[in-house]
Order: C-alpha cells, then sequence, then structure tokens
C-alpha cells in the first residue's frame, strides 16, 4: 500500500471515473444514433436542382430536367431579366462551394449571368445589380455586387463557354471560373445565406446548370487541396521552442504511464535542448510511472482479474468500495473479455454475480444493459453494441484507473487535472478556438473535427 492511499477521497475517485462513464456513455449513444441514421454534424441540403417555385414571371423558362434554362422571349426593359436560383442556399459546413454552368446559346445579346443572391432576391433583377448579391456578367466580363456599373473583372463569355462560381469560406472570398480557370476573385462581405444563381435577358439565351451531379470543368478538389496547402504552410510556419514542445510530449507520455516509449524519447533527445519543466505541478505525471505502465498493459491486453489484483495490492483503496465508478467499469469489461473470448456461460454467471448489483444504481442501467446486449447477438461485433469490442473500450478503462492513481498522489491540488494530459488540453483549447473563430464568422466554414485531423496526420507531427 502506497502512503498516500488514505488521502484518495471516495466521493471524488467517483466523479474522476463518472468522467470516463460520461464518454462511453456518448459512445453508446452514438452507436445507437448510427444504427438508424447517421452523423449529421457535417449534413446539410444542398443545391440539386433550379427552383421552380419562385419566378420571374415567365421571362426564363426552366425546363423539366430542372436544370435547363432559356429565355424565350424578346427582352424590351431593363426590369426584363429572368433569374432563377437554386432549390436551396450554398451549403456552409465545408472550405468551399462551388457550382457551374455551361452556355448553350449566347442568345441575341449575351446578357447572361452567373453568381450569387440572398434569399428574396428580386428574379426580374440580374445578380449584382441588387444589395448583398453578386454577379460575373457575360456581356462585358464585370463583377457586379450591389451597383449597376459593375467592376473591370474578367473575359467575357457566350456559347460553347463552361463558367462557374464559388465561396471559399476559409479566406471569406467569392471566386470565378471560365472554362475551367480562374478568373478572379472578390471579397465575400455579406453574411446573408446565399443562393447559386444563373439569369437571361435577351432571346434565345440558354443555358445548363451543374451542381454537382456531373464531373466539373474545373478542377474543384485541386484548388480545395491548394487552399488546404495554404493553411498547412501557414501553420508550419510558426516557430515553437524545442525545449516546449519536448516538455508537452514528455508530459503526455508520463501521464499515461507509457514508461517504454518515455525512456526511448528521453534517450533520443539527449543530445537536444533538455525539455522544460512545468512548474506547480512537482512530480504529478511521474507518480506511480511503473504501476500505471502495467496496469495499462494488462486492461488492454483484457487480463482484468490480474488488473484488479495489481489495484487491491497497490492501491486497495481504489477498488475497496466494489459499487464504485471505477469498479463498475472493471466489472463490465471483465464481462465484455468473456464474450469476446466466446465464453457465454461463464459470461452469464459473472453477469448475474458481479453486474447484478449495478442494476440498482441508476447512473450504471443504460451501460448494464448495454453489457448484457452483446449476449443477444450471434456475432455482437456486428451489432450496434460491438463497439464495446472495439479497442477504444479497453482505452477507456484503462484511462480511467490511470487517472484514479494519479488522483491519489497528494502533490496533486486540482484533481480534475488527473483526467487529461497538457497535450490535450491544448488541443481542446484549439478546438474551442475554431468554434469560436467559426461563431464569429456567421457559423459559416467547415466544421472543425479535432479527430479527424489527427487521424489525417501524425498527431505529434507539428510539435515535434
Amino acid at each position: 500500500m502506497n502512503d498516500h492511499d488514505l488521502d484518495l477521497d471516495p466521493k471524488q475517485q467517483d466523479l474522476i471515473a463518472s468522467y470516463f462513464l460520461d464518454l462511453w456513455r456518448s459512445k453508446s449513444k452514438f452507436a445507437t444514433i448510427k444504427k438508424t441514421t447517421t452523423n449529421s454534424e457535417d449534413q446539410e441540403p444542398v443545391p440539386t436542382e433550379l427552383d421552380t417555385v419562385n419566378s420571374s414571371g415567365g421571362f426564363s423558362v426552366v425546363l423539366p430536367d430542372k436544370l435547363s434554362v432559356q429565355y424565350p422571349g424578346v427582352s424590351l426593359h431593363e426590369y426584363d431579366v429572368g433569374a432563377v436560383q437554386a432549390n436551396c442556399p450554398a451549403p456552409v459546413k465545408r472550405m468551399v462551394y462551388y457550382f457551374e454552368i455551361h452556355v448553350n446559346n449566347g442568345g441575341v445579346k449575351g446578357f447572361i449571368a452567373i453568381g450569387f443572391t440572398p434569399q428574396g432576391f428580386n428574379l426580374r433583377r440580374q445578380p449584382g445589380w441588387e444589395e448583398n448579391s453578386f454577379g460575373y456578367h457575360g456581356d462585358d466580363g464585370r463583377l457586379y455586387h450591389g451597383q449597376g456599373t459593375g467592376d473591370v473583372f474578367g473575359p467575357t463569355y457566350s456559347a460553347g463557354d463552361t463558367v462557374g462560381a464559388g465561396i471559399n469560406y476559409a479566406s471569406d472570398t467569392l471566386f470565378f471560373t471560365k472554362n475551367g480557370e480562374v478568373v478572379g476573385t472578390t471579397e465575400k462581405d455579406v453574411k446573408d445565406r446565399l443562393y447559386p444563381t444563373v439569369a437571361l435577358h435577351s432571346q434565345n439565351e440558354a443555358v445548363s446548370v451543374n451542381f454537382g451531379k456531373d464531373p466539373f470543368v474545373f478542377d474543384i478538389k485541386a484548388y480545395e487541396a491548394a487552399e488546404r496547402a495554404k493553411q498547412h504552410s501557414l501553420i508550419e510556419s510558426i516557430s515553437i521552442q524545442h525545449t516546449l514542445s519536448y516538455g508537452i510530449v514528455r508530459s503526455y507520455l508520463q501521464h499515461y504511464g507509457y514508461e517504454e516509449t518515455l525512456n526511448a524519447f528521453d534517450a533520443a533527445s539527449q543530445t537536444s535542448v533538455p525539455p522544460v519543466s512545468f512548474h506547480n505541478h512537482g512530480s504529478f505525471d511521474t507518480c506511480a510511472l511503473n504501476h500505471r505502465k502495467i496496469l495499462r498493459k494488462l486492461i488492454k491486453d483484457g487480463k482484468i482479474d490480474a488488473a484488479f489484483d495489481k489495484l487491491q495490492e497497490w492501491y486497495p483503496q481504489t477498488v475497496e468500495d466494489d459499487t464504485s465508478a471505477i469498479c463498475f467499469m472493471l466489472h463490465c469489461q471483465k464481462f465484455i473479455e468473456l464474450v469476446r473470448a466466446e465464453c457465454l456461460e461463464e459470461a452469464v454467471d459473472y453477469g448475474r454475480t458481479q453486474l447484478k448489483k449495478f442494476h440498482s444504481l441508476e447512473h450504471c442501467q443504460d451501460l448494464v444493459k448495454d453489457c448484457g446486449a452483446l449476449l443477444a447477438y450471434e456475432d455482437p461485433k456486428k451489432s450496434w453494441v460491438g463497439y464495446l469490442l472495439e479497442e477504444w473500450q479497453r482505452e477507456n478503462v484503462a484511462d480511467a484507473v490511470n487517472a484514479i492513481i494519479l488522483s491519489t498522489n497528494p502533490e496533486v491540488e486540482d484533481r480534475w487535472r488527473c483526467l487529461y494530459s497538457y497535450l490535450e488540453r491544448l488541443l481542446r483549447q484549439l478546438s474551442a478556438c475554431f468554434f469560436e473563430k467559426r461563431v464569429l464568422n456567421g457559423n459559416e466554414g467547415e466544421v472543425f473535427h479535432l479527430r479527424r485531423l489527427l487521424l489525417a496526420k501524425n498527431p505529434l507531427h507539428h510539435i515535434l
């Protein structure tokens, strides 16, 4: 027994373990939702066709395919424009949105325009003629944005040309293309939702719209990749002191008990600038490093009985209350390991003897049901509770045990500090900053996914 074991507050221990129970619960809810629907965080309506409900009063005619529009009559006045919006506004939860038109017939005067307009836009006006709208016009190549004269912008376009319009939410700009090449950009100084829009204004003009169903002439994937490269280049240009970066990485390895990796890391960095020390925490992360390493390996190997034995030997107060949150997680993991090993009769017996006590505890009931549901499927890995057999579940239990042991250290003033490392604190702050930036930008632009970013690239790449 360690001397500081006696200082462990059971209520505080349960609060810490409850954090990991909540992580488990969120995984459970996501697995349940995933069976009936997909994660909608990034999903939003996207334009698929032209709007046939709102019209310009017959000046333009949308054909039955809802992707082609013509100007059949004769234009006699300035207000004889036939503008058509898409069936919904451009999506905003992405880096770039883009659409194209192909000019089938330039008509008598070539008064064709492509651009973006807000909801309620006067469809008898060209995009760019009214406030909060943008239009790249084919007859003069000018860009219009709330004024009647327009600015010199790009080349003219007519029959046979393919012209595109896009929104770059990363740079807060609009861009326009002709026959696969960018012709110019302009500041997006409007926070209203914008509708892809095309307008015709002289007899026999005809265009077809491509909202992405067919391949674009412009290489939008390459454009987006170039934009991401710009962002990465900016990040790479930020200099971080080696002492600070080594200290952050080292604290991560210490926090989670990766002793062997930590030793290798120290050996590899002996010729470099030594890592900085974090003040006011003393030997917090080094607390019981070897014990935490052993326990993590036992849990990740599915040897829960051995993990219980070690906890009883080294930190008996952590498992003194067999109905505590940490004991609940370990008992559940033992049950899961029995199912994994296809020892179903033993799993049933274990559930009756060890999990039964948790049925009456409200904060455990839903998770007990998840565990029990494993027995209902011939192949539980393919069921909605299959997440319990993933490595994440073992990792979560191991992290919970790791945090409980760290909380026994009398040098730690803030027990919540046991939940995650300095590196994870920085990543949480990063997520918060991206969220706040997006809010300030009118909730436009890509939704930030830290996990997706880390999976796409070595998480320690920029730190090292």
